[in-house]
């Protein structure tokens, strides 16, 4: 509850919008906003341990009462964290005097180059900005860590202006420079563990993991800052958390911006350089580890790819890993009085660890860091964006509705190459390209030049291609259109009239029909239709000639596709790995469908999963397939009729050089019987014969100076037509 006085009004602290770091703002709700008298852009004062000053903004409307949203150089600035409370007063006087000019010491890390940089960009950024004397202050894009302000001109609480004069002095010149952060002690010997520097990121650099973020914030940050607390409770503090998922999706991240949040010491180990070739090294590598760890506690000791060192050891691994996996043990369970040392491990293969490390006293919680959401993926690319100069034609939300399965590295990877995209097609003019270099833009056209380049990375194995056909490529099968766009499309648009009538969508669709009528197209083009992964296995490829590997290959593509859901599983030519079992089927043949069963029965709890197959023997498949549940939509894919001919027909002929003289109206109807694969091969026969004729006329040397004579003639058609019927 908000609490006001003659003073101001007490808030809880809460992370800043991601759009807001860097930006000295304060976001406070409505009913604090009226309690202060404040109005937008008005300096407030916030006060916790120190005093700062913050530019007003009002919060979402979603926001709770009691909070104020600020950013993390705020936070540093105030000297709180995240859950602590402060107290928000009005700026007393109703202006603050703009600033003449301020000086800046850059970090250390800077060179003499990004300190020039910096300063132009500063002198850009940061107009508009309520500073003081002593405080830190981020520059985006520039450095993750802070700078420092050395001095303002008049002293005090100011503004800075675009009259302001920023200038950045290089910390390393010996020019003025309040240390960032304490230094980093002296390691002794070359063995001895490093301290990592400060890494800069905070909680503003993450998106679209609150709900993981906020529990390993309580799992790591109240340790370190209150470990007073639990001794009040008679219980130990944690002494770890195992974080797991794909690849890509933050958790070193995580890791690193907890770190500098509560202001710790942070160990970072690469699981593989632990392990040494010679006896006893690698465990003393860990055991200098949590010595130091101890020494310079408040640490967090980072594992990155624990798996690597700490697998299980009643499997292959050789007694080198053993005893490494039982060093570890001994170190956990030997933090007992650590009091502030905490152990961070991080995982993409959670199931290869070795069990004993899974349970409370040494990982205390395992938190699943998985693939984003729509929302979160809209707030990593606002992260990723902020500093970008984007055009007015891009919506990050709708490249996020676009990027299904993509983690944070892939989004990342999408911004830079878009940014990429936009310096490929600079002017070459000299001038006109100076001026787009002072004034650079990143356009929608930039961002679908990066989308069609970057592949989700849970999926890359899998996906050969992200299927850019549409309906309309399709000609005719209004029907079989029809059932799909219900089956997969409608439960992604309409969830809510789903979960309305408490209705579950079809879990999977068959296709079946005769040979080339469309069944493989039409799968392609559900998938552009609705912009979700498309898996395409082909059966005979799952089949393997040793035990279980064939199961293995469907629980991966499974796996996979859950990952990152929405997606579409297709199984082209289902009858060659599910053929029905006891009728003198293969032993591989009957485990596939099986495991095919279990997969399939267990996509009841992800309604974001779909499989499409395609068959044109469907009574060769195992019957256990097909019933409601499963494959519970049958979709006919016949030989197309008059009508349908000519929408194929029309589909195959759009764009190309057409003669007054065809007709695809009667061509449609002399090719009854013809298959939309029969279809597109004729056209391309007759392309081939009107190519053939300008070829042969003026030779390869002058043919393609011809080009626009080339013209698909009725009796190019003809003659295809009766080389297709003639068989020659």
């Amino acid at each position: 509850m908000t609490n006001s006085d003659v003073d101001g009004v007490t808030l809880t602290v809460r992370g800043a919008e991601k759009r807001d770091a860097g930006r000295g703002v304060a976001r406070i709700p409505e009913p604090a906003r009226r309690q202060l008298g404040v109005l937008s852009g008005d300096t407030v004062v916030i006060s916790g341990a120190q005093t700062t000053v913050a530019k007003m903004w009002p919060a979402d409307p979603t926001v709770p009462e009691h909070v104020v949203q600020v950013d993390a150089d705020t936070r540093a600035n105030a000297g709180v964290n995240v859950g602590d409370t402060v107290t928000v007063r009005p700026k007393a006087g109703s202006t603050i005097d703009e600033a003449a000019s301020v000086s800046l010491s850059a970090p250390s890390s800077l060179s003499s180059s990004e300190v020039r940089l910096a300063e132009r960009i500063a002198n850009q950024k940061l107009r508009n900005r309520p500073i003081r004397t002593g405080e830190q202050i981020r520059i985006e894009g520039v450095a993750s860590e802070p700078f420092q302000v050395v001095d303002t001109d008049p002293d005090g609480d100011v503004r800075i202006s675009s009259a302001t004069a920023v200038r950045v002095t290089d910390a390393r010149a010996g020019k003025s420079t309040p240390a960032a952060a304490d230094p980093v002690p002296e390691t002794g010997d070359g063995d001895d563990v490093e301290l990592d520097a400060p890494s800069g990121v905070t909680y503003e650099d993450i998106g679209g993991l609150d709900e993981e973020l906020e529990l390993v914030r309580e799992m790591i940050e109240l340790p370190l800052s209150e470990p007073e607390l639990f001794q009040r409770l008679g219980v130990s503090p944690p002494s770890g958390v195992l974080l797991y998922g794909p690849p890509g999706t933050g958790k070193t991240l995580i890791a690193r911006a907890v770190a500098n949040e509560v202001d710790a010491h942070f160990v970072s180990i690469s699981g593989p350089e632990i392990m040494s070739k010679y006896k006893g090294e690698s465990e003393e590598k860990l055991r200098e580890v949590f010595e130091r760890a101890r020494e310079e506690a408040p640490t967090i000791v980072f594992f990155d790819e624990i798996d690597s060192i700490a697998g299980k050891r009643d499997e292959d691994g050789g007694d080198a890993e053993s005893r490494v996996v039982g060093q570890l043990l001994t170190l956990m369970d030997g933090l007992d009085g650590r009091g502030e040392v905490i152990v961070i491990g991080a995982t993409n293969r959670v199931d290869s660890l070795d069990p004993a490390l899974r349970r409370g006293g040494r990982f205390d919680r395992e938190i699943q860091i998985g693939v984003p959401d729509e929302t979160g993926r809209k707030e990593i690319l606002e992260v990723h964006t902020r500093g970008m100069p984007l055009a007015d034609d891009v919506s990050v939300g709708k490249i996020a509705s676009r990027t299904h399965g993509f983690v944070g590295a892939d989004l990342d990877g999408v911004a830079s190459e878009a940014a990429m995209a936009a310096i490929r097609r600079r002017p070459t003019d000299a001038d006109e390209r100076a001026a787009w270099n002072r004034d650079p833009k990143v356009t929608k056209a930039d961002f679908d030049t990066a989308l069609a380049s970057v592949e989700p990375s849970a999926m890359r194995e899998y996906v050969a291609e992200s299927p850019n056909t549409t309906f309309a490529d399709v000609g005719g099968l209004e029907n079989a259109k029809d059932t799909l766009r219900e089956s997969v499309e409608w439960p992604l648009v309409y969830d809510r009239l789903f979960e309305a009538t408490n209705t579950d969508p079809p879990s999977g669709v068959l296709l079946y029909g005769p040979p080339g009528t469309g069944k493989t197209l039409l799968a392609r083009a559900l998938a552009g239709e609705t912009d979700v992964n498309f898996v395409r296995v082909d059966g005979p490829e799952i089949i393997d000639r040793y035990v279980g590997e064939s199961e293995r290959a469907i629980r991966k593509v499974f796996e996979r596709a859950r990952q990152a859901a929405p997606s579409i599983v297709f199984f082209d030519e289902i009858d060659a790995i599910a053929g029905a079992r006891g009728d003198g089927t293969h032993e591989v043949t009957e485990r596939v469908v099986s495991q095919l069963l279990t997969e399939l029965d267990g996509m009841r709890e992800n309604p974001n999963l779909v499989v499409l197959a395609a068959t044109n023997r469907r009574e060769m498949i195992d019957p256990a397939l097909l019933r409601p549940g499963r494959l519970d939509t049958h979709v006919l894919v016949p030989e197309p009729d008059l009508e349908a001919r000519r929408k194929i027909l029309e589909v195959h002929t759009r764009g190309k050089p057409l003669a007054d003289d065809v007709d695809l109206d009667t061509l449609a109807e002399s090719l009854e019987g013809f298959t939309g694969a029969d279809l597109e091969a004729l056209v391309r026969d007759a392309s081939m014969k009107a190519i053939r004729e300008v070829a042969d006329e003026y030779g390869p040397d002058a043919a393609n100076d011809h080009a626009d004579e080339v013209e698909i003639e009725a009796r190019h058609l003809e003659a295809a037509v009766s080389w297709t019927d003639t068989g020659e």
